[in-house]
C-alpha cells in the first residue's frame, strides 16, 4: 500500500482517539513508527501534504532504521527509547553519537506530530492552568510567541525551539542543535534541562519546499496548526511528575 494513501485513510481515524491521549501517548517511544494522527494534507495550508510526506515517510522513518542499527550488537533496548536517550552515558561509545542523533530524531518527530492538528480541532490558543501559567511567566500569549520563535530563528543551522518545564515546575524557553532534546542529561546545559511540553522543528527538511530559506515565515504560520490540547495535557502531566 501506498505510504500517502496509508497515512489518509488511517488518520482519520485515529484523530478521535488523540486528543484524549495526547502527551501520555509520548511518554513510552518504541522503535515502531506510530500513525500520523491526522492525514498528511490536514495541516494545509500552513503546512503543506508534500513536506509531511516527506517528513514523516522518509527523514522520520530514516531515524528509526538508522537507531535500529546503531543498537544492533549492544544489550541496549528499543522498547522505551525516551529512557534511552535520557542517559546516554550508558550507551557504549561506538553507538552514541548515532543513538544520540537517530534516537533524538525518533522521539523528537514522534512528539512534533502529536504536538500539531489540523486548524480549527481545537483550542486556538492555550487555556486554563497553562494558559495562566504561559502569562504568569513571559507576560503575554504574544510574548511567548516572541520568545519562542526568536529561539527557533536565531538557531543556526538545524535543531529545535521548545518550550519545557523545568524540575521546579516553571516554564521556560530553549533551544538545542541538531536531535538533541532537553532529557539529554550530560548533553544540554543543566539550565536548559526539563521536561518538553510542546517543540519545533526548524531543520530545513521541516519547511523548505513550501518557505524555502523564510524560516521566520515557516514560524509565524505554524503557530496556526499547533495543538494546544495537547500542550496543556503534556503541562498538566509534567506537573504531577
Amino acid at each position: 500500500m501506498n505510504r500517502r494513501f496509508f497515512i489518509t485513510t488511517t488518520g482519520a481515524a485515529v484523530a478521535g482517539s488523540f486528543i484524549s491521549t495526547g502527551a501520555q501517548a509520548a511518554s513510552v517511544i518504541s522503535l515502531e513508527q506510530a500513525p500520523l494522527p491526522y492525514p498528511s494534507a490536514a495541516l494545509e495550508p500552513h503546512i503543506d501534504a508534500a513536506t509531511m510526506d516527506i517528513h514523516f515517510g522518509k527523514h522520520h522513518v530514516a531515524y528509526i532504521t538508522n537507531l535500529t542499527k546503531a543498537l544492533e550488537g549492544t544489550k541496549l533496548s528499543g522498547d522505551n527509547v525516551v529512557k534511552l536517550i535520557t542517559d546516554l552515558s550508558k550507551v557504549p561509545e561506538a553507538s552514541r553519537m548515532a543513538v544520540r542523533n537517530n534516537g533524538g530524531g525518533h522521539v523528537n518527530h514522534t512528539w512534533f506530530w502529536q504536538w500539531m492538528a489540523p486548524a480549527g480541532s481545537g483550542a486556538t490558543a492555550p487555556e486554563g492552568k497553562l494558559g495562566e501559567a504561559i502569562q504568569s511567566t513571559f507576560g503575554s500569549l504574544d510574548d511567548f510567541k516572541k520568545l519562542f520563535g526568536e529561539a527557533g530563528t536565531k538557531r543556526f543551522g538545524s535543531g529545535w525551539a521548545w518550550l519545557i518545564v523545568k524540575a521546579d515546575g516553571k516554564l521556560a524557553v530553549t533551544s538545542t542543535p541538531n536531535q538533541d532534546n532537553p532529557l539529554m542529561k550530560g548533553v544540554v546545559p543543566d539550565t536548559d534541562l526539563g521536561t518538553p511540553i510542546l517543540g519545533l522543528d526548524v531543520w530545513e527538511h521541516a519547511y523548505y519546499l513550501k518557505y524555502q530559506n523564510k524560516r521566520p515565515d515557516y514560524i509565524t504560520a505554524w503557530w496556526n496548526v499547533v495543538n494546544w490540547d495537547a500542550v496543556a495535557k503534556g503541562y498538566a502531566a509534567a506537573k504531577e511528575a
